[in-house]
């Protein structure tokens, strides 16, 4: 069996209230994963904001430095355009 992603993102988009996407998020994801995409999710939105050191984010978040290594590489490398698009859907609320 092949997963399709987009069959994945379409199911998301279905469930537009926060209950309904917290129970399909739990079914589909483990503790730890959730966990994984919190914390990614964090550490992409430190470092656009560029306050913090990746030290300094490893130390206070617990995350590790090849996360944050990644996230960080994958920022350098991509489109200003998208880097821009990225910081608006992530930004902290």
């Amino acid at each position: 069996m092949r997963a399709n992603w987009d069959l994945v993102l379409e199911k998301i988009l279905s469930h537009g209230n926060y209950d309904e996407l917290s129970v399909l998020f739990h079914l589909l994801l483990t503790e730890e994963e959730r966990s994984a995409i919190a914390g990614r999710l964090k550490v992409f939105q430190l470092l656009l904001d560029g306050e913090m050191s990746q030290r300094q984010i490893a130390a206070e978040y617990e995350v590790s430095i090849a996360t944050i290594t990644r996230c960080s590489n994958y920022l350098k490398n991509m489109a200003p355009s998208h880097r821009e698009k990225i910081q608006q859907l992530i930004k902290e609320c």
